[in-house]
């Protein structure tokens, strides 16, 4: 869609992303974004500072072509490691083979570096400090003030790009047209982050090629590695009730309740209260929404349709794809961009919302179950699976992490398994249980 004008709302991860791939169709691109130039230096507040990238979205960085550049900047994480409540270790590999890994790496720096990238594009036209105040969906035209000169501006184009985070004033705009479908929840828990330093010397305090996971039941704390040695922390707990944000008021309140409930912790923090009281706690929100599209005039991408709790670690990997399957269609649909963006959305969308009941079930999983025998058995028990007939059985989380299998064809494919596994043990247990049965009915007429 040569020479087609774009304004991409968001220079996020997938607005950036989005930008160079509409550009290198031939496109001519302005994005706008409402926070400062990262290339200054500052950090782009407002999420997390580290994410997991594993296939889907290294894959779409090969494709512009920043796959190694980000690699060189990340830490392989391997597995969990389960810090369990009387002190033991417990390492749990993510996949079913030996270069398995997921990756660690700043949300910032990746950030900076896809923002660089759009900037050598040179169809790209980056705008910061500028805030979307208004979209009119019908002409693709959005209002802009920019905080640079006071100064507010309509851009108008040939179609939008909403790729403006989980609460998205295009998908707003959106929302009062008819028949739109938007669901928005949030879960009863938060999210705290505080950072566990570089060792003294140097290097770091614990394993570095692994997720660190301290499962509590109703709520548990995670360590992602960092290349300089640290580790960020993220406290998942309620807002209210037993071991909940409320309750830690003090430092003397966070320094008893992390000596009894992470003890291993206390030692790796040094100014733990100081962290604990002076950081801000985060919602966790999901947000599902149809269609993706109006029209040919505007696309959402990323969390402005489809936001996920990050415990499948696919965040940033699903928005990736979005912008990967959005290139596709519009390259599969020449000359019709509404046929584009209506396949994109009506083939991608069940699959986000099958990532967001997975990323949610996950939740449980990783505060509770990780700890337990049976959920690691189960986990042997997958990995032999694998192992005996790779081309059968594949876990699902190695399908979510591993391949581009699409989420909810994962999801189905792995309980289609799941049944196979049940039925053959019970074919396999049905002889020897009818041997007992005859044994037992041959003693009782012999008494």
């Amino acid at each position: 869609m040569k020479d087609t004008r774009y304004t991409v709302v968001g220079a996020g991860l997938a607005g950036s992303l989005m930008s160079i791939l509409l550009a290198r169709q031939g496109g001519q691109v302005r994005v706008v974004e409402r926070r400062s130039d990262p290339r200054s230096g500052l950090e782009m507040a407002g999420k997390s500072i580290n994410l997991a990238i594993s296939h889907r979205g290294l894959h779409a960085l090969e494709q512009v072509g920043l796959r190694q550049e980000i690699m060189d900047q990340a830490t392989p994480m391997r597995g969990r490691m389960i810090h369990a409540t009387g002190g033991a270790l417990i390492f749990q590999p993510y996949g079913t083979r030996a270069g398995h890994a997921i990756y660690s790496v700043s949300r910032g720096a990746l950030n900076r570096a896809l923002i660089q990238a759009a900037g050598r594009e040179p169809g790209v036209h980056l705008d910061f400090d500028c805030v979307c105040r208004d979209v009119d969906l019908d002409s693709a035209t959005v209002t802009v003030q920019d905080r640079s000169v006071q100064e507010v501006r309509q851009l108008q184009a040939d179609a939008i790009v909403g790729a403006d985070g989980a609460f998205s004033a295009v998908r707003s705009r959106m929302q009062r047209t008819d028949r739109f479908d938007y669901q928005q929840s949030y879960l009863t828990h938060g999210y705290k982050e505080l950072t566990i330093p570089a060792a003294t010397g140097g290097g770091f305090a614990m394993e570095p090629h692994a997720l660190h996971i301290w499962p509590r039941g109703r709520f548990m704390m995670i360590a992602l590695p960092n290349q300089d040695g640290s580790f960020t922390c993220t406290l998942f707990w309620p807002f209210t009730g037993d071991g909940c944000f409320d309750a830690l008021t003090t430092s003397v309140q966070v320094m008893e309740f992390f000596g009894r409930v992470f003890p291993d912790a206390v030692s790796l923090i040094p100014d733990l209260a100081e962290q604990y009281l002076g950081h801000s706690i985060n919602s966790l929100v999901t947000v599902r929404s149809r269609p993706w599209n109006h029209g040919e005039r505007v696309v959402l991408v990323g969390d402005a349709c489809h936001a996920v709790v990050p415990f499948y670690g696919q965040g940033a990997n699903a928005s990736f794809e979005d912008c990967v399957l959005l290139d596709r269609a519009m390259r599969d649909h020449p000359g019709d961009r509404a046929g584009a963006f209506s396949a994109y959305s009506a083939e991608r969308s069940p699959h986000t919302d099958a990532l967001a009941d997975l990323a949610i079930a996950n939740f449980v999983e990783m505060r509770d179950a990780t700890a337990s025998r049976f959920f690691r058995g189960r986990k042997r028990l997958e990995r032999v699976l694998h192992r005996l007939a790779p081309g059968l059985f594949i876990p699902l989380y190695s399908m979510v992490t591993f391949t581009s299998v699409p989420y909810g064809e994962a999801v189905r494919q792995a309980r289609r398994q799941w049944r196979v596994v049940i039925l053959l043990m019970a074919l396999v247990c049905l002889p020897a249980l009818m041997a007992l049965i005859g044994i037992l009915v041959f003693l009782v007429r012999g008494m």
